[in-house]
């Protein structure tokens, strides 16, 4: 028999116990081990494993009361929720800072990986929101998250006979949760509603995390006022067709910033002055908060300046097929007059969305173009990949080369007390050798035995008896060298690039003297059967008896096997085409327990590489590159030589003590000197210096009045600016153009038409620098030129100043007009400048060779 209705039942907890329920609920307790430790200890043979939420429910009276009268547990008890209120309310790093921070920061995201107990991420960007939330919580940054609670999650991961992965969506009670309902005053649950077209409506309660200090609230669509279609918006998360995925962004962005205005209603919480998109999804935000400032009577161009003085946006894509766009007939049906945004002029809105300036279609409305339109301040998650997202939006900025496009980097970083082992934590800066080699081969070992039982497990789903599984006890050897790879399945990862050569690779996995083992795991997004496919070639490779015992296929990857995975492996795996990894985290998790990276030179890797951190594989360039079944061949063969001739010798070059110094030495390099740059602390103390503080100022100095104003002077700009012109440029009377000595200082000359504009309207700029073959500027440098007496006859302004030529070498130098006032966050803000042009002759600039 099925049950028709489901509950659950709570324990009443003794007075002297209530505790409990308040660290249970605080998920601090998922990275701090002693209250870890703590749950543990209520019932060591809870299949609810380290889930206090789960463990209070299993429980039962007996065990309660002699809990409530064990004097040494109770003194435990009391230690833990003193450190707790200790964690919550003292001042930390970010309440000793200048007055000048904001007050309060929203953060939305899709996704959030805080713990495996509340399973609500797929991969790196849920759990980089996660470690966001963590860092921000101990720093003390008064962060609020904002997402969706998916009642299905992302889905779990099992394998069939033949390989073949299959997905399953259990149902999450939020009661079984570490989650609260919010609730008005008089009891009644919290509700944000969204307009739909032909007049429906889409409702959803709001769930509170406390991820430490940070709440985290989630808007749940399954409440019973919602028609079903309405109903299932938050089932799943990345699943459902276009219009599927519209509905979840729309309840994210614009029910999201609704959630956080009751949220601060009800409980007193300052209200944000910085909204901080985390990826496009979010990006609906803005509008929503346009339409407020709307009915506070400002028009959409001076709601647009304030909300974009507030708002940070972060792009986590290298390629274009990684960005939400929708058809704009569909986002036009659901914004518009009859939708969730009446009273916003909605072609303002889908302008915003308009992706042709970055070659796109006119059909289609493109999220970060939106989050970017939307976002005074913008950034990758490294430095390589924010130069990629400048050459990639360019677009947006039609007047400027792409490294002078807006959007800066702040390398992502890993949480250091949810990711490093306990053991690893505890490991002191004088360790010695032995110390540290005894420490790996401890967390190589309870990884092997984790291993084998996930193993078992998989087999028995894939319809094993046990019977057919003792070959199980012995895969794998704490003694072996083991290699780790685990993410998420997308092509551009390249899970399947260790089998271009099979043959390699068994001599490698099985050489009498070197043997190397593989740990790999990862999920294929439903709908992709590509990726399937590359899972199933995997799992059947290590399916094969010859080497089983040395490469496992783990099914459902997540945050509670990846916390055993980072620490007991000796060296991670990233082998993603260059450069398609935005910045990849993995590894950064990995090295933090003492595990060395091999690693193409993408993402992180590329800007932190050093040779003591561990190894760079070679990616293949020119022709080989723009041939992929070369480029794969080549880049394989790297990686086995490098494992073949370099990692795995020097794993087993062991001295008389057993113990191999060169390793230990790499692994000391990689504590010491990798594992500061690597913490999610130096990313979010980054983010509030360069991105938060910054915006707020700018928020505050928006009041109405300067942002009418704003708006009106780029509006006049934009008018005036196709008469804007650069009419010509003198540069340095006695300068042979072919021959300038070191140290000279010549003077620029230029005269400018303004086109009606001021002189306090733009700045005028010689910029210099090294030039190419083609006469391209690079590494420039820019000098501003100042007025120079009044307009010529022709109403021309003159302009003059002076160049350094402090640099040998080919140089090279041109003059250009900007927009100029005081609220812009950077020059190119408008995408406007005014150039030479190239038939003017000397006008174009000067050569020097």
């Amino acid at each position: 028999m099925k049950a028709i209705r489901r509950f659950t039942v709570r324990p009443v907890l003794p007075d002297t116990l209530r505790p409990l329920a308040d660290l249970a609920q605080n998920l601090r307790w998922s990275w701090h081990e002693p209250t870890r430790a703590l749950f543990a200890s209520l019932a060591p043979e809870s299949p609810a494993g380290t889930d206090p939420v789960r463990i209070l429910g299993a429980l039962e009276a007996p065990r309660l009361a002699a809990l409530a009268a064990d004097q040494e547990f109770l003194a435990r008890l009391r230690v833990a929720a003193e450190d707790l209120d200790q964690y919550l309310h003292a001042p930390r790093w970010y309440q000793g800072r200048p007055g000048d921070a904001p007050a309060a920061v929203a953060y939305f995201s899709p996704e959030f990986g805080v713990a495996a107990a509340l399973p609500q991420y797929s991969g790196g960007l849920g759990i980089l929101a996660g470690d966001h939330l963590k860092s921000a919580s101990d720093l003390g940054v008064p962060l609020i998250g904002v997402g969706l609670l998916y009642r299905h999650g992302y889905f779990r991961q099992s394998l069939g006979r033949d390989g073949w992965q299959q997905e399953q969506y259990p149902v999450l009670d939020p009661d079984e949760l570490p989650v609260t309902l919010l609730r008005e005053a008089d009891g009644t649950p919290a509700r944000i509603t969204l307009a739909l077209p032909g007049g429906r409506s889409l409702h959803a309660h709001l769930w509170t995390a406390r991820v430490g200090r940070v709440p985290l609230l989630m808007l749940d669509s399954d409440v019973e006022e919602n028609a079903p279609g309405e109903r299932s918006v938050t089932d799943r998360l990345y699943g459902g067709g276009s219009e599927h995925r519209l509905l979840q962004e729309m309840l994210l962005g614009i029910g999201g910033v609704r959630a956080v205005r009751t949220y601060t209603r009800l409980t007193g919480h300052p209200a944000p002055e910085v909204f901080h998109t985390n990826e496009g999804h979010a990006g609906f935000l803005g509008l929503e908060r346009v339409r407020e400032l709307g009915g506070e009577g400002l028009d959409f161009d001076a709601a647009l300046e304030v909300v974009r003085a507030g708002t940070v946006f972060t792009t986590h894509t290298p390629v274009p097929a990684g960005i939400d766009r929708f058809d704009r007939a569909l986002v036009a049906r659901h914004l518009g007059e009859d939708g969730a945004l009446p009273g916003v002029d909605l072609g303002r809105i889908l302008a915003l969305g308009d992706e042709t300036p970055l070659g796109g279609e006119p059909g289609v409305f493109n999220m970060a173009a939106m989050g970017l339109r939307l976002a005074q301040r913008a950034n990758g998650v490294s430095t390589l990949h924010g130069a990629v997202s400048r050459s990639m939006f360019a677009g947006l900025w039609p007047g400027f080369d792409a490294d002078e496009v807006p959007i800066t980097s702040i390398t992502n970083g890993v949480h250091a007390p949810t990711w490093v082992a306990p053991e690893a934590a505890r490991l002191g800066p004088d360790a010695g050798d032995r110390e540290l080699w005894e420490l790996r081969r401890t967390l190589r070992e309870r990884l092997v035995a984790d291993v084998r039982d996930r193993l078992r497990a998989s087999w028995r789903q894939r319809g094993a008896a046990a019977a057919e599984l003792g070959w199980t006890e012995t895969v794998l050897d704490p003694d072996v060298l083991t290699i780790g790879f685990a993410r998420r399945v997308p092509s551009y990862k390249r899970l399947t690039l260790m089998l271009r050569d099979k043959d390699r690779l068994r001599a490698l996995l099985l050489h009498p003297e070197r043997p190397v083992q593989l740990v790999v795991a990862g999920k294929a997004h439903p709908a992709d059967d590509g990726g399937k496919r590359l899972v199933q070639e995997l799992v059947r490779f290590a399916d094969d008896p010859r080497v089983r015992h040395r490469i496992v296929f783990l099914p459902d990857y997540g945050m509670e096997m990846a916390r055993g995975l980072y620490p007991g492996c000796d060296v991670w795996l990233n082998n993603p085409l260059r450069p398609l990894e935005a910045c990849g985290t993995s590894g950064m998790k990995a090295a933090l327990n003492g595990c060395l990276n091999l690693s193409v030179l993408d993402g992180w890797w590329d800007e932190w590489y050093e040779p003591e951190f561990g190894w760079a594989i070679p990616t293949a360039d020119g022709a080989a590159a723009a041939d992929e079944e070369r480029r794969d061949d080549l880049e394989a063969a790297a990686l086995y030589e490098l494992i073949e001739r370099r990692v795995a010798p020097r794993f087993y070059d062991r001295g008389p003590d057993g113990v191999p110094s060169g390793w230990t030495a790499m692994v000391r390099r990689t504590l010491a000197d990798l594992g500061p740059k690597v913490l999610a602390d130096r990313m979010v103390r980054e983010y509030v210096e360069k991105l938060y503080v910054p915006a707020a100022g700018a928020r505050r100095a928006l009041g109405p009045d300067r942002a009418r104003d704003l708006a009106a002077w780029k509006a006049r700009v934009r008018e005036a600016w196709p008469a804007v012109a650069v009419d010509h440029v003198e540069i340095g009377d006695d300068l042979a153009e072919a021959d300038a000595e070191l140290g000279a200082t010549p003077v620029v000359r230029v005269r400018v038409a303004l086109g009606g504009l001021g002189t306090d309207d733009v700045e005028v700029q010689a910029v210099t620098g090294r030039v190419d073959a083609d006469d391209t500027l690079a590494a420039t440098r820019t000098v501003t030129l100042k007025p120079a007496g009044g307009p010529d006859l022709d109403g021309r302004q003159p302009y003059a100043g002076t160049l350094e030529l402090d640099r040998t070498g080919s140089f090279g130098c041109t003059v250009r007009v900007l927009p100029a006032h005081p609220l812009l966050a950077h020059p190119a803000e408008l995408g406007l400048a005014a150039l030479p042009e190239e038939s003017t002759g000397e006008g174009a600039g000067v050569l020097l060779r």
